[in-house]
């Protein structure tokens, strides 16, 4: 099992939360959700929990099994790098591009920088960014909300 974030971890997923409503997600048909199942193609038992999820509104018409979700209904997981952030840069960067998921946000706190992971094609991201401390991210428009994130609030959260 893996350890629990730590504050700041959390304070991170907290304050994007907040940025997500502020931008109207859910006014755009969206949900922000943590600890939501993503059902993987890698396997009939293959799944992954990423830290947060943006989701579409009807998102429970497309349960799987095991708490989790067909692929096609995630617009956007986030990951902020704890213990095992290797995986949050490795193995989950191949599975959300396997499966599709349009934008995958790393706040990879090991390596002190936003990834954005976009354009999933054949299995791998196409584009990928890195952003450095005193910067934003900008979230690509067919999230269906307009959003530019600070990098150092994604890193340090609320308090950074």
């Amino acid at each position: 099992m893996t350890p629990p974030g730590d504050g700041p971890h959390a304070e991170s997923l907290t304050w994007l939360i907040e940025e997500l409503f502020t931008a109207g997600a859910r006014q755009a048909g969206l949900k922000y959700l943590q600890g939501i199942g993503l059902w993987l193609p890698s396997g009939p038992t293959d799944f992954a929990i990423p830290d947060l999820s943006l989701v579409e509104s009807d998102y429970r018409d497309a349960h799987v099994e095991k708490n989790c979700f067909a692929p096609h209904i995630f617009r956007m997981v986030v990951e902020v790098t704890s213990s095992n952030w290797s995986d949050d840069l490795g193995t989950k960067v191949d599975c959300y591009a396997q499966a599709g998921i349009p934008i995958y946000l790393v706040a990879d706190r090991r390596h002190d920088e936003a990834l954005l992971h976009t354009d999933p094609r054949g299995g791998e991201y196409r584009s990928r960014k890195a952003f450095k401390r005193g910067t934003s991210v900008p979230l690509p428009a067919s999230l269906g909300i307009t959003l530019e994130l600070p990098v150092d609030r994604l890193l340090d959260g609320d308090e950074g």
